[in-house]
């Protein structure tokens, strides 16, 4: 197969993907693949074949066609094929949530000196690595990463890329609890959908819709979460999405539990965990496992409760997911406190604040625990971050957390 004749598949393939003819697509791209003898257009090929693997849940797949890509780009010779391959790589290892193995990819990335395309890809190595750091619960590095992948996104005036760190800042504000940041910026996402989006694909929509919904979620706006869960579902299933529809079942889940119909609640949770055991996300049944947790502990079914914290504990420990693991803490301390087990209940005490000492979640003003309830919180350039209130009598006096990690041990 010669090169324009690649190209002519490899379009090919791309009108039946973009017609949710995937399969079809699929063996388009992969007859590309045996019988090219062109290294370019074999390196885009994979490309197709990565992306369409990513979007339909298939972790494995999507690792191993990246591991081809960088033989291609090695037989190219070219540093910005390098450089895509490794991002692909990296990415690919995010979605398996090997998150350590997905920050030196990024770094690799980084370390090459490649020419302007390489420098565009910086954006989104930099939301990778800012996605593995959160994975880790290091979130200091998690937010300097996505402000980066922010700028790099303002400089070239990339909206897709925008869009997408959005959704992760969106992501990092829930989780910290600062839920009035969680809604803002995937409402941002969505206005940038709405605004740049005609061409794009709806799994932006889908994206910034699933974010708003967990945000209106955790704020107890349900009525409103439902509807946002709703649209994303909606194009999650209209796409073969599995990823995103075991997102939006747990979202759904999560709503139902916060009616207190633990009935309704049970089946999504199931189907979220069918999805996410099937694509391999382990972030993600770890969220599963902390929502049937919450739902046993409402049925007084406190040994089943503990169960499922064995579970998602295992998972959590193995992917470092240190914020997982506190909050697992938390549910254990509350479930032996019912029980009236003092010794396991001060076992579970100390290691809750083992976690908030190793992951920094505290006010380095008040010193109270950040993560623990609502609050509105500010970062300063530095990525370190705080209450709001306590920062505004601060004025310019730079960051306290700073200030001690610039004095040298010892110093009095």
């Amino acid at each position: 197969m010669g090169q324009d004749q690649t190209k002519q598949q490899i379009e090919k393939g791309l009108h039946l993907y973009q017609s949710n003819q995937t399969e079809k697509a699929l063996r388009v791209w992969m007859r590309v693949l045996e019988k090219s003898a062109d290294p370019a257009g074999r390196f885009r090929v994979l490309g197709c074949l990565i992306t369409a693997h990513a979007e339909m849940g298939r972790y494995k797949d999507m690792l191993k066609f990246a591991v081809v890509q960088i033989d291609t780009a090695r037989e190219l010779e070219d540093p910005d094929y390098l450089t895509e391959s490794y991002l692909n790589l990296a990415r690919s290892n995010e979605k398996l949530c090997e998150f350590q193995k997905t920050i030196s990819y990024c770094k690799t990335c980084l370390n090459m000196q490649g020419t302007t395309v390489s420098l565009q890809l910086n954006g989104q190595v930099s939301l990778s690595m800012g996605n593995a750091f959160l994975g880790l619960s290091i979130f200091q590095k998690a937010l300097e990463c996505f402000e980066k992948a922010l700028r790099y996104a303002h400089n070239n005036d990339d909206k897709m890329l925008e869009c997408r760190v959005c959704c992760s800042l969106g992501n990092f504000y829930a989780q910290i609890k600062d839920y009035e940041k969680a809604l803002f910026f995937p409402c941002k996402a969505a206005e940038l959908v709405n605004d740049y989006g005609k061409g794009w694909s709806l799994k932006y929509r889908a994206m910034s819709q699933y974010h708003m919904a967990v945000a209106y979620q955790k704020l107890g706006r349900l009525a409103d979460a439902m509807d946002c869960c709703e649209e994303s579902m909606k194009i999650a299933l209209q796409h073969g999405d599995r990823p995103l529809q075991a997102l939006c079942l747990l979202c759904f889940a999560d709503i139902h539990r916060s009616r207190r119909d633990v009935q309704t609640a049970f089946p999504r949770y199931d189907s979220s965990m069918s999805i996410m055991t099937e694509i391999g996300n382990r972030l993600g049944l770890i969220q599963v496992l902390l929502g049937v947790t919450k739902c046993w502990m409402m049925q007084k079914e406190l040994d089943k409760a503990l169960e499922s914290i064995e579970k998602a504990q295992e998972l959590a420990e193995g992917l470092g997911n240190k914020l997982g693991l506190l909050k697992l803490h938390c549910l254990c301390e509350r479930i032996y406190r019912t029980k009236g087990q003092q010794r396991e209940l001060r076992d579970h005490v100390v290691k809750f604040h083992e976690c908030v000492e190793e992951m920094e979640l505290y006010c380095g003003m008040c010193g109270e625990s950040i993560g623990e309830k609502n609050n509105q919180l500010q970062a300063l350039p530095c990525s370190h971050f705080f209450h709001l209130k306590c920062l505004q009598p601060n004025g310019t006096r730079g960051c306290p957390n700073c200030r001690r990690l610039s004095v040298k041990p010892g110093y009095v």
